[in-house]
């Protein structure tokens, strides 16, 4: 008869710290649509000329950089239009 041997239970997983980045979140507090664009520009342009095996792997990355820029476009845009709210409101 085989030894029985009493399963353990599995470690209870600890939780991820959430992710802060502190230089990303001020550049956006301050940027405008141009700056944002100027920033992802030159990546852009780079991605477009790589060749071979990581070309597919560019037009990926070139992709989440839109789809990024789209998202920044959006928050940049309910920014303004809350400092607007908030003018009107009389609020500095």
């Amino acid at each position: 008869m085989p030894p029985t041997s009493k399963q353990q239970p599995a470690p209870v997983a600890e939780p991820l710290p959430t992710p802060s980045f502190p230089a990303i979140e001020a550049f956006i507090e301050g940027a405008t649509a141009e700056e944002v664009q100027t920033l992802f520009n030159p990546v852009k342009n780079e991605l477009a000329n790589l060749k071979g095996p990581k070309a597919e792997h560019a037009k990926k990355v070139h992709a989440a950089i839109s789809r990024t820029e789209e998202l920044l476009a959006v928050l940049l845009d309910t920014r303004e239009r809350l400092v607007a709210e908030s003018r009107s409101k009389g609020r500095k």
